[in-house]
């Protein structure tokens, strides 16, 4: 009997070309939960066998404290996926948020099963799901930017804030989430009674550094429901003004989505405004930056000459050099950060 295939098996090329080739719409969506799994492995392979026969591409994360997802469905089997979800007892009546502005996001499907579904570097003691932070609505997190003696936090990483953040928002210098915690913890230092205002791109990571701030002596911590994306639909809908300035960094291929038209994030090579993340051109650099259409040109997508040069040379001879430390181009190695920022590097 042939053993079933539970993980893709096609090459990058071959899926981006299927991707491009597709007739039908796609909803780029989100959502999460909290909520004990007893066995992530079974769910894993179950969503596996149910969303790749409908098509279903994305990125999701299960683990006994519950379920992180990001994907793309084909607009024709929508309903036949959020019957998935609802047939769940556990996983009936959540939130599922779709994007801010749709485009090609994902082009396979990766589900993988994890220790947390949000790494953070502290103990789990340090922390209780079952006490996190009021979530507020866009109108109420309005609402409380206007109150004194409150502070704002980003708890995403410092290069998703660089294209768009709530005004006068607290953005650490971090490059995951594992060193997010401890961060916030010493820059909120001695604001303990002070309202705290906590957000993030869907929701998930302020959930657990609520429960971290709570236990460790903040009173007043409240968090933005559902995130920048769900604050994105909320103002349009409403017709509230947006405190959200710019556009939301996403994990996909589209890499941002707009809230709004201000542009607060600069090119990293030439300093002209601009909130464009890419990945260098080079693959052997890949690191990912801001550039402006001019640099972008000027470059050929690439973080710097030394890499636009290295990025021409034929494939076959990059592949051999990149075999060499001494000889191959990439920017990253010269940091230690995940995501070094490429203005330090050059000022370096």
């Amino acid at each position: 009997m042939k053993k079933e295939t539970l993980y893709n098996k096609k090459n990058r090329l071959d899926l981006e070309n299927e991707l491009k080739n597709e007739t039908f719409s796609r909803v780029t969506c989100s959502f999460y939960r909290y909520v004990f799994i007893e066995n992530p492995e079974l769910l894993r392979d179950e969503l596996y066998r149910e969303w790749s026969t409908l098509q279903i591409f994305g990125r999701i994360y299960i683990a006994s404290e519950g379920i992180n997802a990001q994907l793309s469905c084909p607009e024709n089997n929508w309903n036949l996926f959020v019957d998935t979800i609802r047939s769940r007892d556990f996983l009936n009546n959540i939130p599922i948020k779709k994007a801010i502005q749709d485009g090609a996001s994902f082009y396979k499907l990766t589900i993988k099963v994890k220790e947390e579904i949000v790494k953070y570097n502290v103990d789990k003691g340090d922390y209780d799901m079952n006490h996190v932070g009021k979530h507020l609505s866009a109108k109420e997190f309005n609402s409380k930017l206007e109150e004194d003696n409150t502070l704002v936090v980003d708890m995403r990483n410092y290069y998703e804030s660089e294209v768009g953040r709530f005004e006068n928002a607290i953005v650490p210098d971090v490059d995951t989430s594992r060193d997010l915690l401890p961060e916030v913890k010493s820059l909120l230092n001695g604001h303990e009674e002070d309202e705290i205002l906590l957000y993030c791109t869907g929701g998930i990571r302020c959930e657990k550094a609520s429960a971290y701030l709570i236990k460790n002596g903040f009173s007043n911590v409240n968090q933005l429901q559902g995130g920048i994306i769900q604050y994105a639909h909320d103002i349009k809908s409403q017709g509230l003004d947006s405190k959200f300035l710019g556009k939301n960094f996403v994990f996909d291929a589209r890499m941002g989505e707009r809230v709004t038209n201000d542009i607060i994030g600069e090119c990293h090579q030439c300093g002209r405004p601009a909130d464009k993340h890419l990945d260098c051109g080079n693959e052997a650099c890949h690191i990912l930056f801001i550039q402006c259409d001019k640099c972008y040109k000027e470059y050929d997508g690439c973080c710097t000459k030394e890499c636009k040069d290295f990025a021409s040379l034929p494939i076959e001879e990059q592949r051999i050099l990149r075999k060499d430390p001494e000889k191959v181009v990439s920017q990253t190695r010269y940091s230690s950060r995940v995501k070094p920022k490429l203005t330090r590097i050059n000022q370096s």
